[in-house]
């Protein structure tokens, strides 16, 4: 009598159906797309905890997602264009310094919002299951909404202009890639971010030079001046057309001032790049996730 009950019992076990099961990854790019999809209300929370974190406890709040770079453009301005005498490529500089610092900060935000993943998130991770991958991706979301505010204000930027100056500005055809191009930038950001995170886990130097190192990367990229500059100049030219973000940078300017040199072969070797970069981050963050805790 007691081994039917027994026998029972674990017929009753094995028909229970389980909402989640965690099982071992193995795997070299082991990601569950279906599971990320399953903790989209995490990633949204995470999102929502990021842009409170990031404007907690200051005087104007929200208002430096605005402040930041409609700063910078004006110190772009005064510098390079008022001190350095950088030509725009017939373009009102303060457009051009916008419109490449806009897409440049969206890149840079993603990059160095995830370079702490594992180290900001360690005791988080260390006590609760959820997919790893969910905080890296919130924080690319997180700079994605931050450029949505800041593009609004670019706009205004930008009718401001075509009124007051008609035909100084205007868009082109390649505004149809613009949402495509935006893909490009998102997924370039979230493959080296990732790939930077993973390694902190071991060298910690890493973290502190992230900062330094995209900073230096905005200057190897047409932020600052336009690809036309480099034209005296082609073993430059080359070496910053071997840059992924140039084209990408470029082809926005096409797409919104209706200036820039857009080189087809170019956002082909962009996309490449961005795809080889994404495969590679994800494939590290896999092996990293498994034993990050042995380490941070």
């Amino acid at each position: 009598m007691k081994d039917k009950k027994e026998t029972k019992t674990m017929a009753n076990n094995q028909n229970e159906s389980w909402t989640t099961i965690i099982r071992p990854r193995t795997g070299w790019f082991d990601i569950d797309l279906h599971e990320l999809w399953q903790y989209r209300d995490l990633i949204w929370m995470f999102v929502k905890r990021n842009f409170t974190v990031l404007y907690k406890q200051t005087i104007l709040g929200p208002a430096w997602v605005l402040l930041n770079p409609l700063i910078t453009t004006i110190i772009f301005n005064v510098i390079f264009t008022g001190i350095a005498n950088i030509p725009t490529d017939g373009v009102p500089s303060f457009l051009f310094y916008m419109a490449g610092n806009t897409v440049w900060t969206l890149f840079a935000n993603c990059i160095n919002n995830t370079a702490n993943t594992f180290v900001a998130n360690a005791g988080v991770m260390g006590k609760v299951y959820f997919p790893r991958l969910t905080v890296p991706i919130s924080q690319v979301l997180t700079a994605l909404l931050n450029f949505g505010i800041q593009l609004v204000m670019f706009l205004c930027f930008w009718v401001f202009f075509a009124v007051s100056d008609p035909g100084c500005v205007h868009f082109t055809i390649w505004l149809l890639y613009l949402p495509v191009l935006l893909l490009e930038v998102l997924m370039l950001g979230l493959g080296v971010g990732i790939i930077v995170s993973s390694l902190t886990t071991k060298y910690r130097d890493l973290a502190i030079a992230v900062g330094f190192g995209v900073q230096l990367w905005m200057y190897a990229t047409p932020v600052v001046y336009p690809m036309s500059q480099l034209a005296e100049s082609p073993r430059m030219a080359v070496l910053v057309s071997l840059n992924p973000m140039t084209h990408l940078v470029e082809a926005a300017r096409m797409a919104l001032l209706g200036s820039g040199t857009i080189s087809v072969w170019g956002l082909v070797y962009s996309a490449v790049c961005t795809l080889v970069l994404l495969a590679v981050g994800v494939i590290l963050f896999s092996r990293i996730e498994k034993t990050f805790m042995d380490t941070v």
